[in-house]
C-alpha cells in the first residue's frame, strides 16, 4: 500500500516508518524538515521525503490538497493537535483515502476515577487543559465520522512516550535532570504526595507496533479508539526504587506536601509534576490486544532505562555509572 505519514521524523515515526517499509509499503514522510529521525536505519533510504509547513498550509486551506495529491491508500497523522485541523483533513480525505489513523494522547483523560481506565468508560474525569480537550474532541469527531458512513478512521492514544533520543518523564512526573542525579548519587529525594501516584509510559516502538497493526487490521480498527501503553504502570515510589537499583543505590525518599515541593522545585518542573501525578493514570490495553493484536514488548522500566542509557552515552545526562543490567 501507499502510506503517507505526517510527522514521521518524530518519536513515533522514527520507529513506525522503518516498520512500514520493512512490511513492503511505499512510504512518504511529510515533515517540516528541521530534524532527522531518531533512528538511522537502511529503510529510510526507501522513504520519499516531503517538506511542508502544516500550520501555514492549514491556514491557507491547502494541506489536505497536498495529501490527496500523493495518492495514498492510508494516511497516518502523528502531529495533529486541534479539532479544526483534524476536521479539515477529514473533509478533504473523505472519498479519497481508504483509512486515516490519528495519534491522540492519554491526556484526553482527566484525573482517574476508576482504574484501569478503559476506552469509552466513565473511568476518568474530563480533561482540563487545552491539549487534552482538543485530543478528546478529535477522537470523538473521528468516531462520529466513521459511524456515519464517512471516512474510515482510527485514533490511538499513547502514554508517556520514551525511547532512545529524548528525556523520559521521570520518577517525579517531570523532566528535571537533577532528579536522576539525586537518585544516582543515593541522596534524599523529596517526593510530593504519598508516592503511590501512577504514571503510564510506553516505548515509541510499541506505539509504532500499534499503528502498524491498525493498518493491517483496518476492518477491526475502523471507527475505534485505543489506549496504547506498556503492560503495567509505575508508581512514584516504585519508579524511584527501580531507578535507584540501576545505580546500585538504595532509594531514599522524603514525602513532602505539594506546598513544600513547590517551594523547593523550579515552577516549570513543579507544574509538570502536578500535571502528571494528579491525573494518577493507569490504562487498560485489553481492547488493543483483542482487536489489533497489540503485544507491547517493553515494560515501562525497560523503556525508560533505554532512554537513560542513550542520554548517558550521548553526554546529555550527568549521573553515576549504571549497574550491569
Amino acid at each position: 500500500m501507499k502510506i503517507v505519514v505526517i510527522g514521521g521524523s518524530g518519536h513515533i515515526g522514527s520507529f513506525l516508518v522503518p516498520r512500514l517499509v520493512s512490511a513492503g509499503h511505499e512510504v512518504t514522510n511529510i515533515s517540516r524538515g528541521i530534524r532527522q529521525a531518531y533512528t538511522d536505519t537502511p529503510e529510510w533510504q526507501q522513504v520519499r521525503q516531503v517538506t511542508a509547513d502544516r500550520e501555514q498550509e492549514d491556514r491557507d486551506g491547502t494541506f489536505g490538497d497536498r495529501i490527496v495529491e500523493l495518492g495514498a491508500d492510508v494516511v497516518i497523522d502523528l502531529v495533529c493537535f486541534t479539532l479544526d485541523s483534524a476536521t479539515a483533513l477529514v473533509n478533504r480525505l473523505r472519498g479519497e483515502v481508504g483509512h486515516l489513523l490519528h495519534c491522540g494522547s492519554i491526556w484526553r483523560y482527566g484525573a482517574s476515577m476508576k482504574l484501569p481506565i478503559a476506552e469509552g468508560s466513565d473511568s476518568a474525569a474530563a480533561p482540563t487543559d487545552e491539549y487534552g480537550i482538543q485530543k478528546r474532541a478529535i477522537a470523538r469527531m473521528l468516531q462520529e465520522e466513521t459511524a456515519s458512513g464517512g471516512l474510515a478512521t482510527t485514533s490511538l492514544h499513547p502514554g508517556h512516550i520514551v525511547g532512545p533520543g529524548w528525556q523520559p518523564i521521570g520518577p517525579l512526573g517531570n523532566l528535571d535532570p537533577s532528579v536522576w542525579e539525586t537518585i544516582s548519587a543515593g541522596r534524599l529525594l523529596q517526593v510530593p504526595g504519598g508516592g503511590t501516584e501512577l504514571m503510564h509510559h510506553v516505548h515509541a516502538d510499541d506505539v509504532a507496533q500499534a499503528f502498524e497493526k491498525a493498518v493491517q487490521r483496518r476492518e477491526a480498527a475502523a471507527g475505534e479508539d485505543f489506549n496504547i501503553v506498556a503492560p503495567t504502570a509505575l508508581t512514584v515510589r516504585g519508579y524511584v526504587g527501580i531507578a535507584a537499583s540501576w545505580f546500585a543505590k538504595e532509594p531514599r525518599l522524603e514525602p513532602v506536601s505539594w506546598e513544600e515541593f513547590r517551594r523547593n522545585t523550579a515552577p516549570g518542573h513543579a507544574d509538570t509534576s502536578w500535571s502528571h501525578l494528579s491525573r494518577n493514570h493507569c490504562f487498560s490495553i485489553g481492547k488493543a490486544k483483542s482487536l489489533l493484536g497489540y503485544a507491547p514488548l517493553y515494560e515501562p522500566e525497560q523503556a525508560v532505562r533505554e532512554s537513560i542509557e542513550w542520554l548517558i552515552d550521548h553526554k546529555q545526562l550527568s549521573v553515576g555509572n549504571l549497574a550491569t543490567s
